[in-house]
């Protein structure tokens, strides 16, 4: 049966991550729904035990896939995923489960109203955040609506629905996969606003939903300096702000 839904979750060293159950916690829930679904696991070249354990987890569970990829960067995991996603809605969601597969719920409704895209949305407040983490996030925000999104609160929330036809056209148009470059560990970035702004200028209607969130993220190898990892989201922001003036959305 062609699934309704498919669920794609990049990977990278997410072993303390799987060892909570979060494939066991998608899977309880997937199994409820009255509509089909597939879950894509595209890995970003992991070097701990995360292949290995979803290795096992796909033998056992028929609605689990997993992807291999050279370690290019989330984008590039989620883009994998994408190509091989045979379901009309398709949601982007992270392995840390921060906001729970179950919230789609709150998402879903909004295609039968005529939207697009659909986005979770942790709103101003971020739960469990770390004081640092949060002046990012208020920086960015600030920076970012005075270029471009201005009615999007929320772009960075690792949770989102695409109807799968809009979004293989979104990613075509990125322009972030035509740039070539060597992924070094683990990194935040600000492709989530390339393609959101891409979904606004090809005319997709996206509406922005409240999610419960919680950062529940275990995983090793991403404390990095708030004051570099700002630096990095803002001047990818003014990059896809000079791609629009070059006409390259167009």
């Amino acid at each position: 049966m062609k699934p309704y839904l498919s669920v794609i979750i990049p990977m990278f060293n997410e072993e303390r991550n799987l060892k909570r159950g979060v494939l066991e916690e998608i899977e309880n829930y997937l199994k409820k729904q009255d509509y089909a679904s597939e879950v894509i696991v595209s890995d970003d070249g992991s070097t701990d035990a995360s292949l290995k354990i979803v290795e096992k987890y796909v033998k056992y569970h028929s609605r689990f896939k997993l992807l291999r990829n050279k370690h290019a960067g989330k984008p590039f995991a989620i883009k994998s995923g994408l190509t091989k996603a045979k379901g009309e809605i398709v949601l982007f969601t992270d392995m840390d489960q921060s906001a729970p597969a179950s919230e789609i719920e709150k998402l879903l409704p909004w295609f039968k109203k005529g939207f697009d895209v659909v986005i979770g949305s942790r709103g101003k407040e971020r739960r469990h955040f770390p004081w640092y983490r949060k002046i990012i996030s208020w920086g960015f925000r600030f920076f970012r609506r005075t270029l471009l999104l201005r009615n999007i609160i929320d772009t960075q929330c690792g949770f989102k629905v695409f109807g799968q036809k809009a979004g293989k056209e979104i990613f075509k148009k990125m322009q972030i996969f035509k740039q070539t470059r060597e992924a070094k560990g683990w990194r935040v970035g600000a492709w989530d606003v390339e393609m959101l702004y891409v979904a606004e200028k090809l005319g997709y209607k996206i509406k922005e939903v409240p999610v419960a969130w919680e950062d529940r993220d275990v995983a090793v190898g991403k404390q990095r300096s708030f004051i570099k990892e700002s630096k990095e989201m803002l001047l990818e922001i003014l990059r896809v702000k000079i791609n629009d003036w070059r006409g390259k959305y167009d």
